[in-house]
């Protein structure tokens, strides 16, 4: 059946889908009736339209700027660098964070070819010129790209007056210290607070 394996070969090139997950999905497709499956369809034909990115953060928005940035009640005096777009959904889902953000869309990895120059680094220095910005949280992942990425940020921010700060990293609430590696242990050690 050439239309179930060229649907099925494209849902594998979706990240975390395999050969049997695509499978799983094709099928269901075809037990659904013909409106959920055409609905389907024109939410991913129009999906790349409707989203854009916000010329201010460079996150996904359907209006530019986004409603983040777009707020007048968000603290203008904070950024959050993020790697991807959705990591500004999940710091949001965490309620916690009330300023704005800035997308990099990705991270300094001289082994793949990439650069600060690949990355959105002279706009986050452009934001900060006006001097309203008091502190800037790196939020890029615990890995050697997001570490070389945080320091290379940290050196270049400095000059501005901004506070640079990291996010904690650590184990996480719940963990079993049996299961922690290392690097984790040593984290948490080096990023102890008084209780």
């Amino acid at each position: 059946m050439k239309a179930l394996e060229e649907l099925v070969g494209l849902l594998t090139r979706l990240p975390g889908i395999g050969r049997k997950s695509a499978l799983r999905v094709a099928y269901h497709l075809l037990k659904t009736d013909q409106a959920y499956a055409e609905a389907l369809a024109e939410r991913i034909r129009g999906l790349k339209s409707a989203i854009r990115f916000c010329s201010v953060c460079g996150s996904y928005a359907e209006s530019d700027p986004c409603p983040v940035c777009a707020s007048p009640a968000r603290d203008r005096s904070t950024i959050c660098v993020v790697e991807q777009p959705q990591d500004v959904v999940t710091i949001e889902g965490a309620h916690e964070y009330r300023g704005l953000y800035h997308v990099l869309g990705g991270l300094i990895s001289p082994l793949d070819g990439v650069g600060p120059e690949q990355l959105r680094v002279d706009a986050l220095v452009a934001r900060l010129r006006g001097g309203e910005v008091r502190e800037v949280v790196i939020a890029t992942n615990p890995t050697v790209e997001g570490d070389t990425t945080a320091l290379y940020l940290k050196r270049l921010l400095e000059p501005t007056g901004a506070q640079v700060t990291r996010l904690a990293t650590g184990i996480p609430v719940g963990g079993d210290l049996e299961y922690a590696d290392r690097l984790t242990l040593a984290r948490s050690f080096r990023g102890r607070v008084r209780l």
